[in-house]
């Protein structure tokens, strides 16, 4: 096999003071060093970077990001560094915590009438944005639409609070780390992806749609060039940072009367397996009036499966919602969900998973 190498080229004035800021400061390796009656060029490897520092060269200094596990000890506890020549070099965290946002608390109503647009991120999937706001960055909600066919997706994961992938239309397969073989979400199905845990979308249904709801709103997704799925040993009661994988099926749903008179709900156990973190219900209506009602949660999302109704809320104007709107109610904020029609189904995301809700007069 012919080998490869590659290398980041920066400038130098004076490699005899860019030599011991590399080696010392830096604690790279020389690897190369010519010619050796006046060096010019150096070639240092180190944290998994190779650098040629070359006198003359025409790029400007440039930035270096050191990544560690523990920056308080790399450099003498610097974050910041300049070499001779000018290069900055960035010393940082390698596993930053994660950052939860304050919620900035809106009411959000987002149709899909309005023809918001569809954007090609990740994979070649179509997504639209069901909360423009994010809530100042606390979440993000997700229309999303998978190409029919093999996906070209790799292992991968997610540095998440919270994840949700809900099915509305068709179907998708999807290998996860320690849960067996393949597992297909079909609509009405959904995914609890624990942060972190490794996954691989493989294949998809003509027409596939999903809601996918993540917090917070900005977070990273990594690729596992090292894992193969699906992985040898099946542990469906392991745990990420608290969480469990969650594969819950429509068709075993068992519905109960809801939080809000006038509908019941079928409970996926997400609140239970998150130990409360956040909590996923399909509700719909029972042929009895709902009532004003108002709630204490933090984020309360709804997605319209089927159906319509109507969105009444205490100081706006009432929306008529279909399948595809989406809407958040803020925290103490009185709302009704009148004039559902009998095929009405609701998609509600709660974070925290538990609440309380108070029925009001009308």
């Amino acid at each position: 096999m012919t080998e490869t190498r590659a290398e980041v080229r920066l400038p130098t004035q004076d490699l005899a003071k860019d030599l011991p800021f590399f080696t010392k400061k830096l604690n790279m390796r020389l690897d190369m060093i010519y010619p050796a009656d006046s060096p010019e060029i150096a070639v240092f490897s180190g944290h998994g970077l190779r650098v040629r520092v070359e006198k003359g060269a025409s790029e400007a200094p440039g930035t270096l990001r050191i990544l560690t596990e523990n920056p308080d000890e790399f450099a003498d506890g610097e974050r910041l560094l300049v070499s001779p020549s000018g290069t900055r070099v960035e010393i940082d965290e390698l596993n930053p915590p994660l950052v939860m946002p304050e919620t900035e608390h809106a009411f959000v109503v987002r149709r899909l009438a309005d023809q918001a647009p569809w954007v090609i991120g990740r994979a070649g999937m179509s997504y639209r944005d069901l909360v423009p706001t994010r809530l100042g960055g606390a979440m993000i909600a997700s229309h999303i639409r998978v190409p029919d066919g093999p996906v070209p997706d790799m292992v991968h994961f997610h540095k998440v609070g919270f994840q949700l992938i809900f099915c509305v239309h068709g179907w998708v397969d999807v290998l996860y780390e320690d849960q067996g073989g393949m597992r297909r979400l079909r609509a009405g199905d959904c995914f609890i992806q624990p942060p972190e845990i490794r996954h691989r979308v493989m294949h998809a249904a003509e027409g596939i749609e999903v809601i996918e709801i993540g917090v917070p709103a900005e977070h990273i997704t990594e690729i596992d060039h090292e894992m193969t799925l699906p992985t040898p040993h099946e542990r469906p009661d392991r745990e990420w940072q608290g969480q469990k994988f969650v594969h819950s099926l429509a068709q075993d749903g068992v519905f109960e009367p809801f939080r809000i008179p006038g509908f019941e709900a079928r409970d996926t156990t997400i609140c239970d397996n998150t130990r409360g973190v956040a909590s996923v219900m399909v509700a719909r209506p029972v042929g009895e009036a709902s009532p004003w009602t108002r709630h204490d949660c933090d984020i309360l999302f709804n997605f319209v499966l089927a159906g319509e109704m109507t969105l009444e809320g205490e100081g706006k104007d009432p929306y008529r919602l279909s399948a595809g709107d989406a809407f958040v109610i803020p925290p103490n904020m009185a709302t009704r969900y009148a004039e559902a029609t009998a095929d009405l189904e609701l998609l509600e995301v709660s974070l925290p998973g538990r609440f309380e809700t108070e029925v009001l007069r009308d």
